[in-house]
C-alpha cells in the first residue's frame, strides 16, 4: 500500500483532533475557493479512501492505547461521577453521568446523529415525554441484575 501525501495524513491528524472531516479537511487543504458542499463532498471522499480510513483508524487506536480509554474504564469514571453526585445531592448530574453511562452502551441513541450530513446535526424535536421514557428505561436495566 503506497504512502499518504502530506496533506492526506495532515487531513487524518486533524481529523482524530476534531472528529471533524470537513474542518479536518479546510485545515488540510486550501478551501478559500470552495462551496460547503464541496468541501464536504471532498471530506467523505476521503473518508472512504481505503488508505486514509485505515491510517485514521490506526491514529485512533494509538490515541485510545496512549490514554488508555476502554469502555470499563469511562462506565468507572461515570459510575463514580454518579455516587459524587448522589453525596452531594446533585440530581441533575446524576442523570448526566447515567444518560452518558447510557450512551457509552449503545442504550440512549443521540436522534441528532442518526440521517443527514456526517458532520452536521440533524435537527429534531426531541420532546421531555420522550427523554423521560429514555431514562425510565435505562434507569430499568441499570438496576436489573443481568
Amino acid at each position: 500500500m503506497s504512502k499518504l501525501t502530506e496533506k492526506q495524513e495532515k487531513f487524518c491528524k486533524a481529523y482524530i483532533e476534531t472528529g471533524n472531516s470537513a474542518e479536518a479537511y479546510r485545515s488540510a487543504y486550501n478551501t478559500a475557493n470552495m462551496k460547503l458542499e464541496s468541501v464536504h463532498r471532498e471530506a467523505k471522499r476521503l473518508m472512504d479512501n481505503p488508505k486514509v480510513a485505515t491510517r485514521v483508524a490506526k491514529l485512533q487506536k494509538m490515541h485510545q492505547k496512549r490514554h488508555e480509554v476502554t469502555v470499563d474504564s469511562l462506565t468507572k469514571e461515570l459510575e463514580e461521577a454518579r455516587d459524587l453526585a448522589k453525596e452531594t445531592k446533585s440530581p441533575a448530574a446524576m442523570v448526566s453521568a447515567t444518560m452518558g453511562k447510557g450512551k457509552l452502551h449503545g442504550l440512549v441513541i443521540d436522534r441528532s446523529k442518526i440521517a443527514g450530513d456526517p458532520d452536521e446535526p440533524l435537527k429534531v424535536d426531541v420532546t421531555d415525554r420522550d427523554r423521560a421514557k429514555a431514562l425510565a428505561a435505562l434507569v430499568a436495566k441499570l438496576r436489573s441484575p443481568f
